[in-house]
């Protein structure tokens, strides 16, 4: 099996390593392909208003100067065009990517792109004290990964949909089980604009979102990794709100 391995927070991501190292016990051909810098939050965008570079790490790793898209796409359709991935392992992410996280995440978009392409991917991601990124513990994705992919792989999924993975931040021994969960939803959630200014008084602005602490809904995502379970959850290509769909159709389309 070849396995592509990618992530949205670069090439030098210890998170990067920790997923090679999933891939590695699953397979021998194991190839990385990840950005050169950070792309968190890129989501699913690839690069279209400036050249690609690509640059060679060792014989089966590189960089470029890209999304996690542009990532999966160089891989699949030029360096590995002649024989493409069997499965793409996207992270492992420093931070959760729960419920609404989704959207934005460029790790779900390494997996989303995988998917389009016709590969079984999956994106993985560990959740983490916003404030404690360099004391991060990876040990749960290490321990309980490879087998956990193990038995996806060999269970299989269907084609259009992708699998997001969040381990909980705890340590590998203090994790409670696996729960297949759905999507769930930040119920305290807010978006925060800095300003602040330059030597020359201009003013720039960082984006950000802070959350709070609280209890969060059982069954969901966000509650399975709160209970120190890893959350599996099976992520739809098609975004079509069938529900609204029906409803509208009665409403727009009567004669």
């Amino acid at each position: 099996m070849r396995i592509l391995v990618t992530n949205d927070d670069g090439i030098y991501s210890p998170g990067l390593g920790v997923a090679e190292k999933i891939a590695r016990s699953l397979s021998d051909d194991v190839w990385v392909v990840a950005p050169e810098t950070e792309q968190s939050g890129a989501s699913h965008s690839l690069t279209l208003t400036f050249p690609l570079r690509l640059r060679k790490i060792s014989e089966c790793s590189f960089s470029v100067t890209g999304t996690p898209t542009d990532c999966v796409m160089m891989a699949a359709l030029h360096i590995l065009k002649a024989q493409p991935p069997d499965l793409v392992l996207s992270g492992v992410n420093w931070g959760s990517n729960l419920a609404g996280d989704v959207t934005y995440s460029g790790t779900i978009a390494g997996a989303m792109e995988g998917c389009a392409l016709g590969i079984p991917s999956i994106a993985m991601s560990q959740a983490a004290d916003d404030n404690a990124r360099e004391k991060i513990d990876w040990s749960p994705g290490e321990i309980h990964g490879p087998n956990l992919i193990r038995r996806l792989v060999d269970a299989g999924w269907p084609e259009d949909s992708l699998i997001n993975i969040n381990f909980p931040s705890c340590s590998a021994a203090e994790v409670t089980g696996v729960e297949v969960t759905p999507q769930g939803q930040y119920d305290l959630q807010s978006t925060e604009i800095h300003e602040r200014h330059d030597m020359r008084n201009r003013p720039y602005y960082w984006i950000g979102m802070r959350r709070r602490k609280t209890a969060p809904p059982q069954e969901s995502d966000l509650g399975a990794v709160y209970a120190n379970k890893i959350a599996v959850t099976p992520l739809h290509m098609n975004l079509t709100d069938v529900m609204a769909l029906e409803k509208m159709r009665q409403t727009l389309e009567q004669k």
